[in-house]
Parts: C-alpha cells; structure tokens; sequence
C-alpha cells in the first residue's frame, strides 16, 4: 500500500551503529595479510583499535582475479588507520569477468576517513558502495549493484529482499490519527495491533496467515461489498466486471465473508503471475512501487472501523480487495502496473514523486473510455461509493491523461481529487508510461526474470546479448507456431484452382 505524497519517499543511506565495547569477532589487519582465502575469518579475535566508541559502516567491494588484490585492498584500510571489524565474501555474481570475489567489510572509522577510504578504493578496485541500513553479511552481498549504480538509492534485485522493506510502515499501522474514527476505540486499536505483528513477521515464501474475522469485521465489508457492487455495473469497467465473478468462485468474494489473502495470491499467480504479500499500513512511494516490479502487491489485512463502514482516511482491506485486486486479474493491466514498477528502481527522489503521482492519478483514480463511456478502474474510486458515484458525474473535472502534465497534479488523500485523468486504453497509458520513463535519468536499464524472480540490470554488451539470445528463442517460438497455423489452414481451405488430388 503505498504513500501517495512525494515527501514520504526516503533515500536509504549507510548502515551506522556505535559500539561501546570491543566485536569479540574484530580481527587485525595484520592476520588478514597472512592469508590467501577470504571465507569464515569470524574465529579471529585481535583487536586493531580497543576501548574506545566506535561508529561501524559496512563497505561492500569486488577483487579482480589477480595476486595479492586482497592485499591491496586491505592496504587501503590500513594506511588510513582504519579498524575491520567483519569481512565475508562470496563469488562475483554482477556479469564482470575480471571480478573473482565481491567483499563486505564492516570498518570503524568517522565518516570523513569512510569517505576518503571509499574513494581510494573506487581508484583501485573494480567497484565499492555503501550498503543499505541493516543489512549485514552475506544479505549486503545479494545486494552488491554493477559500477553504474553506484550512489544511486537502493532497490531489491530478488524478491526476497522485498521483506527489508515491507515493515518499513510510514504512517497508520497500530498508530491512528485524533480524526481516525477508530482512535478512541480500544478493541480497535489492539485488533489493528495484532494485524500489524502478523504483517512485520510475514516473510516472502511463507503462506499468508489466515484471519478469522470478528462478526462486526465481516459485517462491515459486506456493508462496503454489498454498496459497491450496486453502481459497478454502470460506473466500473469491463476488466472488474468479468472478474468479481472469478473472484467469487476462487477466493470467497462474498456479503458474509472476508476473502483470504493467501486464496487472493494463488488465484493471481495463476492468472497473471502477481502476488500479495501482508503490510501494516502506509509503505513509502518508492518501496511499493518496487514490489510492483516483482509483480507483488502489498496488502492490508485490517477492516475500516465500523462506525463509518463507507469512509476511510487510509486503505484497508475492503479497498485493496474490492479496488485493487480485481485490475490485477487483468494481464493487462497487470504489465502496466508492473511496468511503472520497474521504472521506479533506481530513480531519484523527484523521479520517484513524480511515477508515484502518475500511479496515483491512474491505478488509484484513473478513468477509461468503453464503449464510447467513461468508466473507472482506479482503485480508490472503485472502493468508494461516493467518490464513484461523483467522478462519472458533470461535476468532476476530466482531462485525458498525459504523464508530463499529470505528475505535477496534486494528489488528494482526504476529499475528492480536483481532476481526474482518462485514457482510451491500458495500452495506450503503457505506451504513455514507457515514453515518460525515458526522462529517468539511470544510466542502466532493469529486466525482471520471471524464471529466478530477480531484476537484471542491463549494464554491459554481455547481458544484452544473453536477453537477445533468449528473444531469438522465443521468436523461433513463435515463428513456428505461425508456421503451422498457416499450414492448418491450407489443409482446411484447399486452392480451388488446384484439381483433386493435387496439393
């Protein structure tokens, strides 16, 4: 669920953690040199500097396949005064021939002596960069980047790290505004307590836990489902009305119950390849639009409070459930949401408020012309009774939808939207979407791999090769199939021309 506003979107910077007594696992400099491997030196336990406060980072570098190139680097360290305190490395995994080994080193420095020893290593070794706040270990090598993305923010590579962000919950969650119609109700508050611990455990491969939903909670989504579904058929597009039946069928959509997340998973694997994976409330801008490229959609399981069964401040189930997962059943709609994703990774800050205003004015409000009408596919319109009954009315101001001029519209989270923006298509708007991403300023490009559930950066004439060679087995594909097709239908539909028994 994601924090429409451009401030909510947060740079992720080097790890820092202080150290009042000495790591029993630190070990010298001088015992490093005498080795010739690089795994498991955690049993070494001379310390290079003791007593004192220690403000830790973490540095993460690849060796070049040569002799003494560890002996280098710690050189670097060493004739900077520099103390290691933890050092683990695996083979190079980023596509750079000449790279045997990619290093992470925790080291105990201020920041003006990390920055003077990253730039020294930077001159001498293939690539370094600082790693993402928490990460440690062997985790901070899965996110090693190529030398293009070096200083640019953090994002996931495999689907997995997905679970570093997802706990990351900007606003709600357990905690509730004064006007949050739930904030003077205690039930309410432990019951949005105990959703937010099942989401901040939830880990990626695990099944969903399943909720058993109180009678209140079960009665006020089939308040919301009962309402909604009334004006669909005249206000919602084509896409939800030939899925809310699927849904029904598959995962439970229904007045007298709360559908399952993990059933709502399932059934879109199979339909379109996404997934839904438990959050406690508001994620920043750039973290859910990077699971969107991973084709998974974070998910709120709490109900809105039932006092006000028709008004929300903030996504809950009944919105995701009724607005968002019925679009993602789409194939298309499915590429387009993922798409945005993807252009999302790596961008800076400005690029991100920028993507996440344009996701905002269409996944969540946006219009599209069926059948000579306007109809809404936009998740927030389409879990709010008033606001869909209001946006096909003369009143709401419509524009058609043009991501230059979209993405410095304002984005309004507590009444009606000022405009809203249609397209003729979901097409239409990727091919829009696709022409504004070019203004991302990222010296790479990203591919996701649906066979390991990872984002490839493109960085190198080698990784674009391997993606030809594997569009060129899929135009062989292809080919083939067109091939007999047309040979099927010349045994159907003989030339007349040709006497009996000619071919």
């Amino acid at each position: 669920m994601e924090h429409p506003e451009p401030s909510s979107t947060r740079r992720l910077t080097m790890r820092k953690r202080a150290a009042s007594t000495p790591d029993p696992h630190a070990f010298s400099l001088h015992d490093l040199f005498e080795k010739d491997k690089l795994q498991n030196f955690e049993e070494e336990s001379e310390v290079f500097k003791k007593g004192t406060t220690r403000d830790t980072k973490s540095v993460v570098f690849s060796l070049r396949n040569e002799v003494d190139s560890l002996t280098q680097a710690l050189t670097v360290f060493r004739e900077n005064n520099v103390s290691i305190g933890r050092i683990e490395s695996r083979k190079a995994a980023h596509g750079n021939d000449e790279a045997e080994c990619e290093v992470f080193v925790d080291v105990e420095c201020d920041d003006a002596k990390m920055t003077q020893v990253c730039n020294l290593l930077k001159k001498r070794l293939t690539y370094q960069q600082s790693v993402q706040e928490s990460i440690d270990g062997a985790d901070a090598l899965c996110q090693l980047e190529p030398p293009e993305v070096y200083g640019m923010p953090w994002f996931p590579r495999r689907i997995g790290d997905l679970d570093k962000s997802a706990h990351r919950v900007l606003t709600y969650g357990v905690e509730l505004d004064a006007d949050h119609p739930g904030f003077k109700d205690p039930a309410y508050r432990k019951r949005r307590q105990y959703f937010a611990d099942l989401a901040l455990r939830y880990k990626h491969g695990r099944p969903i836990p399943r909720i058993k939903y109180t009678e209140e909670e079960i009665k006020t989504w089939g308040t919301v489902f009962t309402e909604l579904l009334k004006l669909y058929p005249t206000h919602a597009c084509r896409e939800v009305l030939e899925n809310i039946p699927l849904l029904a069928r598959h995962c439970g959509y229904r007045v007298d119950n709360v559908p399952q997340l993990q059933d709502i998973s399932l059934f879109l694997k199979d339909r379109t390849g996404f997934s839904v994976r438990p959050v406690a409330g508001y994620l920043s801008s750039r973290d859910f639009l990077a699971g969107l490229a991973f084709r998974v959609f974070h998910c709120t399981q709490y109900i809105r409070h039932s006092s006000s069964p028709l008004y929300t401040p903030e996504p809950d189930c009944c919105h995701e459930l009724l607005g968002h997962i019925p679009l993602l059943a789409d194939p298309g709609f499915a590429q387009f949401s993922q798409e945005i994703g993807l252009q999302s990774l790596g961008a800076s800050d400005e690029e991100i408020a920028k993507l996440a205003t344009c996701y905002f004015f269409t996944v969540e409000f946006g219009l599209c012309r069926q059948d000579g009408e306007l109809r809404a596919y936009g998740a927030g319109l389409l879990s709010s009774y008033g606001e869909l009954q209001h946006v096909l009315s003369s009143e709401a101001k419509k524009l058609p939808f043009d991501p230059a001029v979209t993405c410095n519209e304002e984005c309004i989270i507590t009444t009606y939207q000022n405009v809203y923006f249609y397209n003729e298509s979901f097409d239409e708007a990727k091919e829009q979407m696709r022409e504004f991403a070019r203004s991302i300023k990222r010296p790479f490009n990203v591919r996701y791999n649906p066979y390991t559930q990872t984002v490839d950066i493109l960085h190198n004439p080698q990784q674009i090769a391997n993606v030809v060679n594997e569009l060129k087995g899929e135009l062989c594909l292809v080919t083939e199939a067109l091939r007999k097709i047309r040979s099927g239908d010349e045994n159907n539909h003989p030339d007349p021309h040709q006497p009996n028994g000619v071919a």
